[in-house]
């Protein structure tokens, strides 16, 4: 352990290590329900979306840990899912086959310019304003996803941004409602996991109210759904509408990963002098192998989740951090039943919530 990862050098232990893994999972743990859920919309299916994004977040977060020596983690971008599902999928009217070949070019893009060190040469050239506005807008379209999600605001007046006129009968937005007040709640009294608590809290609160259904035959686990392995569609590669795609999942992913990244490792004291991030180039290649990983299994783009600085402040400071959250994902293989149980209306708090810190960077 201590070769591998360097753990007298930065101050830790393999104790501190596995509970700041297990922190940094439960922060993101949420997004094993949010993602399938939002891509099954697509026809996709929960469960072989479910399958893609464990193994996406195992894979592309172990190659963090063994080769970038770094306590970050990752999974399919909330933005990047929302992007993928509700603008191509819905709004553009495009299949999710072709969404996926955009994400698994995208992959491969970002690897070569990775390999190269190119992808931090245009990060720099990039004013900071644009960067910041790409966050802030993404985080409008979120939060605005979990309110459509939730029953708070409909699309009944040619508008989604107009509100659902409530009544006791709004029982989906009850529900939703109180998850997003138990959220809030979690969070400022510093519960870890916070997010992925109030989800389960809302999922039971929704039984009374009929919003959660539970089957007769449930079971807790099972062997996972098989992936959609390597459904691509080439015939429209060449269109101007596949370069926009896959130009704005590259775009995006640009910024969510580097940005995690910086706010990361300057939290966890691993920056050089000069503000450098340890194994750039190594951890860059992490979400660039997970993303390609991921479209061929079937789910969005996989960048660096900004819920590691959870693990970090429990301790975590090396790679080993990242080797427990990337077991963890393996073993929620077998937890599908589990995650299949949750409503939209236990995941859209989980939207507006991440979606309004997305905001902070006005």
């Amino acid at each position: 352990m201590e070769k591998l990862f360097k753990l007298k050098e930065r101050g830790t232990t393999v104790s501190k290590e596995i509970i700041a893994g297990i922190t940094t999972f439960l922060a993101m743990a949420y997004i094993l329900a949010v993602t399938p859920g939002m891509l099954g919309e697509t026809g996709m299916g929960f469960g072989p979306v479910f399958t893609a994004t464990a193994i996406a977040s195992a894979i592309a977060t172990l190659v963090m840990a063994f080769w970038a020596n770094l306590p970050v983690a990752l999974a399919p971008g909330m933005g990047l899912n929302a992007f993928f599902t509700y603008t191509v999928c819905f709004g553009m009217g495009c299949s999710w086959q072709l969404a996926l070949t955009a994400v698994f070019v995208e992959g491969i893009i970002f690897i070569v310019l990775s390999i190269f060190g190119i992808r931090e040469k245009i990060i720099n050239a990039i004013p900071s304003g644009m960067k910041k506005a790409v966050a802030v807008g993404i985080g409008l379209f979120i939060a605005l996803i979990g309110l459509a999600n939730a029953g708070i605001v409909s699309s009944d007046t040619g508008t989604i941004i107009g509100f659902v006129n409530f009544n006791m009968s709004s029982k989906t937005a009850i529900v939703a409602m109180l998850g997003l007040v138990i959220t809030i709640v979690l969070y400022l009294l510093k519960v870890p996991g916070a997010i992925l608590l109030a989800i389960i809290a809302t999922t039971i609160i929704g039984i009374p109210f009929g919003v959660t259904t539970i089957p007769e035959d449930w079971k807790p686990f099972s062997l996972p759904a098989a992936p959609l392995f390597c459904k691509f569609e080439w015939a429209s590669v060449l269109s101007v509408k596949f370069f926009v795609i896959m130009f704005t999942f590259l775009f995006t992913d640009l910024f969510d990963t580097i940005g995690t990244l910086m706010g990361v490792t300057q939290q966890a004291n691993l920056v050089d002098k000069d503000g450098n991030i340890p194994n750039a180039k190594a951890a860059l290649m992490s979400d660039s192998i997970g993303t390609v990983v991921g479209a061929c299994l079937g789910t969005s783009t996989v960048t660096s989740f900004v819920e590691s600085s959870s693990g970090v402040a429990a301790g975590g400071r090396t790679g080993l951090t990242s080797v427990t959250t990337g077991v963890l994902f393996l073993l929620a293989l077998f937890m599908t039943p589990i995650f299949a149980l949750i409503p939209s209306a236990a995941t859209a708090p989980a939207l507006i919530f991440v979606g309004f810190f997305m905001l902070q960077q006005v």
